[in-house]
């Protein structure tokens, strides 16, 4: 694929949505962070320092969707080889199925917390791979915290949604420290955080172990012990390092596309791809119902398949994941899709959440390039925080299955949660050209493949890929659409095929934040969503 079409159609905004550079380019989603990234590249560190305090800062900025409460995620390309760092959390030692009283409640509390993986993550990436000082990678987010930052809108509409869920939480710990009197606060509200401060800060001082030893984590252990949560300070101690992974990789016309083998989701955004490789580009191009159709098929398909072949590498190791991305499967799934909705798929879907993840994109001018996807799981996580610490306890508890103790991710100590993270690492004829990902829950995947498909097929640039009208299918044949932005003919069709169709507003389909080191040009383009609150930029 001839990168100069793509690159060529590039524009940059004024809102930063879209940015050049010449050195580097960082996207996020909030500006302060992404702001954080610029500020450790200026100061020579690689896009691994830089991406490192990014995440930090997103975690004050951004605490709807992430934080030191949670867990992360990412691939890397760095000196010349590509790896996947899988950062899952673990369940604690106290919390199994006999704990679990009737009816018990994953979603929110503390109890719906496992293990938070993200300082540790983000401490082995630095120390293995950045160039700079461990306490510069943290002063952006520690700054942040001190000085505070202005409340979005979206921001603002979150806490009014999950107003109830904070105030249910007994000791409304939360809602303390992300609510304003047990109320939202107003958009432009400062919302300064002195109590998360003075953790990065002890964190900053004395390296990532300090969050899972010491004072911290006597903290943690103390605040769980009174309010009934499962982790203590032994489940702290042993500290969920990242394990790297090999990534996996499939071509798609031409391209070849890395992304994170399980227990993230990388393999069923690759299916996706893969299957859509028997097709014309012209046909996707032509924006013809029929090719809605198609797209939506290949959505169902490659994440049934998925929900019927977990697999988990640190347990189960008797599911072979390459059939998932072989080439005869991903035929065969193709040649499979008729000229209505499948019928052999399941027709009922389980409700369809508001996961609130984030993702940065990061790439130097060293030839290197990570993407980190992290997230404390629903919006706003748990809803509980400790007390003097200052951030929230992730809730991915309720990622288990506790049914079938054959399951890879059944509720067990030391287990890891499914998570759908798929961010993807791009090259075009051996060059490094692209990082990308998203939020989204099981959306994330379609959200990727369908700002891949806008860019490959249709040949846009990034900066209108990214704001081209998105939709998702679900397992059971449920089309959501972004609302006010698909054609009657186009949505009647769907119908007629016996798909139902749902609006959702944009919130729904994720956020695309993605860098581009071009090759037919010396600089960098990066995009960040529109439909967000996050910006790109570069030196």
């Amino acid at each position: 694929m001839k990168a100069t079409i793509i690159e060529d159609k590039f524009l940059e905004t004024s809102d930063g949505k879209c940015s050049r550079s010449q050195q580097g380019m960082v996207s996020t989603a909030f500006p302060e962070a992404t702001q954080a990234g610029v500020e450790i590249l200026s100061k020579g560190g690689n896009a691994i320092d830089a991406a490192c305090a990014a995440a930090f800062a997103l975690g004050v900025c951004e605490p709807q969707s992430s934080g030191i409460g949670g867990q992360s995620m990412a691939i890397m390309h760095h000196q010349n080889k590509t790896i996947a760092i899988d950062g899952s959390s673990v369940v604690p030692s106290l919390a199994h199925l006999s704990k679990l009283e009737k009816g018990h409640q994953r979603s929110f509390g503390y109890k719906a917390t496992t293990v938070p993986s993200t300082v540790a993550v983000l401490g082995y990436l630095h120390f293995r791979y950045g160039k700079i000082k461990w306490r510069e990678i943290l002063q952006p987010a520690i700054r942040i915290a001190q000085e505070g930052y202005r409340i979005t809108q979206l921001q603002h509409d979150l806490q009014k949604r999950e107003l109830e869920k904070f105030l249910k939480v007994k000791p409304k710990s939360g809602a303390k420290y992300f609510l304003k009197d047990n109320e939202p606060y107003d958009v432009g509200d400062l919302f300064i955080q002195n109590d998360l401060a003075n953790v990065l800060s002890e964190i900053a001082e004395n390296g990532p172990r300090a969050f899972y030893q010491g004072l911290i984590s006597q903290r943690i252990h103390d605040d769980m012990e009174k309010n009934d949560g499962y982790i203590r300070k032994d489940d702290l101690a042993r500290i969920p390092w990242p394990i790297e992974r090999k990534p996996i990789s499939r071509k798609y016309r031409n391209l070849r596309i890395f992304s994170m083998p399980p227990p993230a989701a990388g393999n069923t955004l690759l299916l996706v791809l893969m299957m859509l490789n028997y097709i014309p580009p012209k046909f996707i191009r032509n924006n013809s119902p029929e090719s809605f159709h198609f797209i939506a098929e290949t959505f169902r398909k490659s994440f049934m398949y998925r929900k019927q072949r977990s697999y988990e590498p640190n347990i189960y190791f008797q599911i072979p994941d390459k059939k998932m991305i072989s080439y005869d499967f991903a035929k065969e799934q193709a040649w499979s899709i008729r000229d209505r909705i499948d019928p052999d798929l399941p027709i009922l879907d389980p409700i369809q959440e508001s996961t609130d993840t984030t993702h940065l994109s990061v790439m130097d001018d060293q030839g290197n390039a990570i993407g980190i996807t992290q997230s404390i799981e629903l919006a706003y996580g748990s809803k509980a925080a400790s007390d003097g610490l200052g951030f929230l306890y992730n809730n991915y508890m309720r990622e288990f299955e506790i049914k079938d103790a054959s399951h890879p991710h059944y509720l067990r100590p030391g287990a890891t949660p499914w998570t759908s993270v798929a961010p993807a690492i791009v090259f075009n004829k051996n060059h490094l050209w692209m990082v990308t990902g998203s939020p989204g829950g099981e959306r994330i995947y379609s959200t990727v493949a369908q700002f891949l498909i806008q860019m490959f097929d249709k040949k846009m640039s990034m900066a209108d890929a990214i704001k081209s009208q998105r939709m998702h299918c679900s397992v059971g044949g449920t089309i959501y659409v972004e609302e006010s932005r698909f054609d009657d003919n186009i949505t009647g069709y769907l119908k007629d095929m016996g798909y139902k169709i749902i609006e959702k507003p944009p919130f729904f389909y994720g956020a695309i934040h993605a860098a581009m080191k071009c090759i037919s040009k010396n600089e960098f383009h990066g995009v960040a969503e529109v439909r967000r609150d996050g910006t790109a930029g570069g030196i």
